[in-house]
């Protein structure tokens, strides 16, 4: 048990290091991330998740180590829908981009608390009344048969009921004021609506985080394994927003492979009783899922080229 507490002392301690350094040192400016950095720091965020894959694999064995990437692996993938709200978020505010990485980093802060309470909770719920894995594995089938007929709409923050209680009871400025989520007018603090995308941001992840922990709940029953899966993934959310925010709209397919993740995964927690699909075989179907999705983005993008081509080569 002391081991225990040293070992989530240490991480906790790790993960506040490595914010610390990310805003402090590397970002402590305002600028706007390019491509190469993002894509330098997206290197960086997972080779420290495989290192630290690497010293489960060590310490805790080889199931524990592919629970954690497999993990890793169902958010990371759930994140990427983040990234399309995250996109229309910030394009609807007009949040320029030298100002979105400090959202997105106390946005990651909240989402860290958030997911901590649910994994918990999640955990003891389950241990508690293990039935409830079959309730979490209907609603995630519930989900990804949703996502798959969901047609993407405008953002609408004022309709946030978040947004809409802040606003209640405390004033929001009407236009931008750089860098700050609070200022002064008049003599009377005010939230600027940079503090308002931060708000939505956060409402964001909640929402996402009610489909993407009972998935990685049916992978690992283990707290340490869900809440260090979760925080690399999302450690990594940034620099991935950064990195493919400029072509995430061309894989069309993505959203279906995420689907089929979800609906995959919730299955998994509904025939638990009767048969428990090895993780290694869980872990190969996801990876296989987001390989077909992607590349199925691709071929149909040549094959739209290829056939408008041939229209136009026609009407000649």
């Amino acid at each position: 048990m002391v081991i225990d507490v040293y070992v989530w002392a240490g991480f906790i301690a790790f993960v506040i290091l490595l914010l610390a350094i990310d805003l402090g040192i590397f970002h402590r400016k305002s600028h706007e991330v390019k491509i190469k950095e993002a894509l330098i720091w997206s290197a960086v965020w997972i080779s420290l998740a495989l290192i630290f894959n690497y010293g489960i694999y060590i310490f805790l064995g080889k199931e524990k180590a592919l629970e954690f990437l497999t993990g890793y692996l169902i958010e990371k993938s759930l994140s990427v829908d983040n990234l399309f709200v995250f996109i229309m978020l910030f394009t609807f505010f007009n949040v320029q981009p030298k100002y979105q990485h400090k959202v997105l980093f106390w946005g990651i802060l909240g989402a860290l608390v958030m997911r901590a309470v649910f994994i918990f909770a999640g955990v003891a719920l389950i241990s508690k009344f293990h039935w409830i894995i079959y309730i979490f594995g209907a609603f995630l089938i519930f989900t990804g048969v949703k996502m798959l007929f969901h047609k993407e709409g405008e953002i609408a923050p004022d309709k946030n009921p978040l947004v809409r209680l802040f606003k209640k009871f405390f004033p929001v400025s009407e236009r931008m004021h750089g860098r700050n989520f609070f200022v002064k007018i008049n003599s009377k603090t005010v939230a600027t609506p940079l503090f308002i995308v931060l708000l939505v941001v956060e409402f964001t992840d909640l929402i996402f985080a009610v489909d993407s922990i009972p998935a990685i709940l049916a992978i690992s029953s283990d707290t340490f394994i869900i809440f260090t899966s979760n925080v690399f993934a999302i450690l990594g959310l940034r620099a991935l927003y950064f990195a493919l925010a400029g072509i995430t709209k061309y894989f069309h397919y993505l959203k279906y492979g995420l689907s089929a993740i979800l609906v995959f995964v919730g299955l998994k927690m509904v025939i638990v009783g009767f048969y428990k699909i090895p993780i290694i075989y869980s872990l190969l179907t996801i990876l296989g899922i987001l390989l077909i999705s992607v590349l199925a983005s691709v071929v149909f993008k040549k094959n739209t080229k290829y056939i408008l081509a041939l229209e136009e080569k026609g009407t000649q």
